[in-house]
């Protein structure tokens, strides 16, 4: 059980700070200290979160239980003999029922994660690809067979990355109780899985991590020192009118709903643009439309889907097919303790592992566009940072 995200207001600032730098291809010492600014946030934000809610320490099974009503009996004893000198020295897996929920909150608290399926699957993975071949041929009854469906199976080098995150865990925290310690270290490793799988998936350059969506994977692509290339801009969407808006998410449907290869693939209802977070505003001002009962109703032509990414780049929109995206996280995942502080006083530092992979099906699996509104919604200023943004309001007079 992870934290409510909704509460941890600090990281999530630190976070959007971070994403920044990723995208402005910062130097590499700044986006480490802008990463590990984010995630001291994560660990402030829940200490204090925890301070909130703590009473005595839990120590008895039902204690844990009404804390966290999924813990099993495996996963107390396992956090409560985490910092112990027997377990923690070398890597351990983490309980199954402890990566399942990890798991979960992934996709269920990270939108693009989910639209992109992402799976998990044993330390070893292969992708088998197939297309259908043949034709349905039509006969009686007790007619011998004249036709065949045939599949061409072809196998796929899946290459996965070693994804790798640290875990802070204050000293104060081992004296909670375990289904407090089990939500400082899940919480941490999946919101910093999270940061690392999104931005991979989205923008990765495939030089030893994922293929992102916005990388040009055709067979003829020039692939230098493991680096594929980033997809040509397939266009400009602008959003003028409802009429354009219509037309240029067709034009982006139609053109998905093709494979590389040429063959058909339903695009129509599965279609998921990644914009920028606030981007995603300007398609709902385009699409928005008042009904006879004066209730404002949203809805995008061809039920394209809006996903906000912090790790999408400014002024783009990356669109793509649900499955036609591999996205999977693979092994067991495991964690150990550090063996040096890094002047971190009075913590345990943990180090979490697993194994990624993420590549298209193939080249035509996701499009890039430029992103230019021609209505874009009305920008207000902020003049109070600590205060929410406010229309004026006109008297009338």
């Amino acid at each position: 059980m992870t934290m409510n995200l909704d509460h941890l207001v600090n990281f999530k600032d630190k976070k959007a700070a971070y994403a920044k730098l990723v995208k402005e291809g910062a130097s590499v010492d700044a986006q480490a200290e802008a990463y590990d600014d984010m995630m001291d946030a994560l660990n402030g934000d829940m200490i204090n979160e925890v301070a909130k809610q703590v009473d005595t320490k839990l120590e008895t099974f039902e204690a844990n239980r009404r804390v966290d009503p999924k813990i099993t009996n495996e996963e107390i004893k396992f956090f409560n003999e985490l910092t112990t000198e027997t377990g923690a020295k070398n890597e351990i897996i983490l309980p199954e029922t402890t990566i399942n929920e990890i798991f979960e909150d992934l996709t269920t608290q990270h939108p693009l994660l989910d639209a992109l399926g992402l799976k998990t699957t044993g330390l070893r993975l292969k992708i088998l690809k197939s297309d259908t071949k043949g034709t349905v041929v039509w006969g009686k009854i007790f007619d011998e067979i004249k036709g065949q469906l045939d599949q061409v199976f072809t196998e796929e080098k899946a290459d996965q990355n070693k994804v790798t995150a640290f875990v802070v865990v204050p000293n104060d925290a081992l004296e909670y109780g375990a289904a407090w310690l089990k939500q400082f270290v899940t919480t941490q490793i999946t919101e910093a899985f999270a940061v690392g799988l999104e931005q991979a998936f989205l923008t990765g350059d495939g030089n030893q991590k994922p293929i992102g969506l916005n990388r040009n994977v055709a067979k003829d692509a020039a692939v230098v020192g493991g680096v594929y290339p980033e997809k040509t801009s397939a266009g400009i969407i602008t959003l003028a009118d409802a009429k354009t808006t219509a037309a240029e998410m067709g034009g982006i449907v139609r053109v998905l709903s093709r494979k590389e290869n040429g063959k058909p693939v339903v695009a129509q209802g599965n279609t998921v643009l990644v914009v920028t977070p606030g981007a995603s505003v300007d398609f709902t001002a385009a699409a928005m439309i008042q009904n006879v009962n004066g209730q404002w109703v949203f809805a995008l032509p061809f039920n394209v889907q809006i996903v906000e990414s912090e790790f999408a780049p400014d002024g783009k929109v990356i669109a793509f097919v649900k499955g036609r995206y591999d996205a999977y996280t693979a092994g067991a995942l495991t964690i150990k303790q550090f063996d040096q502080t890094l002047a971190l006083e009075d913590m345990q530092l943990f180090t979490a592992k697993q194994f990624a992979y993420g590549k298209a099906k193939d080249n035509n699996a996701a499009l890039v566009f430029d992103f230019k509104p021609t209505n874009p919604a009305k920008d207000f200023k902020n003049p109070d940072t600590t205060a929410p943004t406010v229309p004026p309001v006109e008297s009338g007079e």
